[in-house]
C-alpha cells in the first residue's frame, strides 16, 4: 500500500519561505514521478511542479522562479521549497506519485 505523508505547512508572512517535505512508502520511490499539487478555497487543485526519477523539475508559470522541487530517493523524500510566497500561494498542498497515489495534504497560509 502506497502511503504518501506532508508536512512542513502553516502561517507566514508574504515574502517569506516554507520548505515542505513528502515522505513515501510503499513504493518504488526511485523510479516515481513525483508532483506537488495545490488546492485554494473554491478553485480546483492544480499542478504546482513535478520532479521525475532523475530530478528533472517542471513548474507552473505561477510559482517558476520562486519554488523548487528536490528529491533525496534514499530517504524516500521529495522537497518542495516555497521561497518569496504571495498571498494567493494560500492553499492545501498535496503530494503525489505517478499520478495515481495522493498524500493528505498540508496548509500553507501566506498572510500578514
Amino acid at each position: 500500500q502506497v502511503q504518501l505523508v506532508e508536512s512542513g505547512g502553516g502561517l507566514v508572512q508574504p515574502g517569506g519561505s516554507l520548505r515542505l517535505s513528502c515522505v513515501a512508502s510503499g513504493t518504488i520511490f526511485s523510479l516515481s514521478v513525483m508532483g506537488w499539487y495545490r488546492q485554494a478555497p473554491g478553485k480546483q487543485r492544480e499542478l504546482v511542479g513535478l520532479i521525475t526519477p532523475g530530478s528533472t523539475t517542471t513548474y507552473s508559470d505561477s510559482v517558476k522562479g520562486r519554488f523548487a522541487l528536490s528529491r533525496d530517493n534514499a530517504k524516500k523524500t521529495v522537497y518542495l521549497q516555497m521561497n518569496t510566497l504571495k498571498p494567493e500561494d494560500t492553499a492545501v498542498y498535496y503530494c503525489n506519485a505517478r499520478n495515481q497515489f495522493w498524500g493528505q495534504g498540508t496548509q500553507v497560509t501566506v498572510s500578514s
